[in-house]
């Protein structure tokens, strides 16, 4: 397993739609696995395979608290087919935008098909802390990022800090 370089904002990559994972190879679990040992590292909860430059419909989660066995969980082209009416709202946070956080509003609960890592169909019921993550990952798979449900004047600061940092770098910009 591989620590990958995490994409961080404002790199147009992020913006970007993952198209689908074909077909569930030992390519992909390897990938999946490069996912996980990244996502621990940085340390996170959830990282979508676009955060690490590859646009593919990846993600990889572990909700457990710290201290706990670790509960690796791998999605490969998930989809939300329910969304519940009821809402919560979480503070979150992204490994491609360091040290800011907000609260965002999302369905409390979702129902979501996926593959998992040896390419069998499944469906997982997901509520809580799961069903944010799960959620804020799979719009990284479409190119949307937590901020996107913050108000327009926080994003746009959020922005322009990251490409100003970016600047400063001499990384890409938007």
């Amino acid at each position: 397993m591989t620590i990958k370089p995490l994409i961080i904002l404002p790199d147009p990559i992020l913006r970007q739609m993952s198209p689908p994972v074909e077909t569930v190879d030992d390519e992909v679990r390897r990938l999946a696995d490069d996912m996980l040992e990244t996502m621990y590292d940085a340390p996170g909860i959830g990282l979508a395979a676009i955060q690490i430059g590859v646009p593919r419909r990846l993600l990889v989660l572990d909700v457990t608290k710290e201290g706990e066995e670790r509960k690796p969980l791998v999605f490969i082209n998930p989809k939300v087919v329910r969304a519940s009416d009821e809402r919560s709202v979480y503070e979150e946070g992204c490994l491609s935008i360091p040290d800011y956080y907000a609260e965002v509003e999302r369905p409390a609960a979702i129902t979501v098909e996926f593959l998992d890592r040896d390419g069998k169909e499944r469906t997982i019921e997901a509520d809580g802390l799961l069903a944010t993550c799960l959620q804020h990952e799979i719009d990284h798979l479409n190119g949307v990022l937590f901020i996107d449900h913050i108000s327009k004047l926080k994003r746009d600061m959020v922005i322009r800090k990251f490409t100003k940092a970016a600047k400063m770098r001499g990384s890409r910009a938007i």
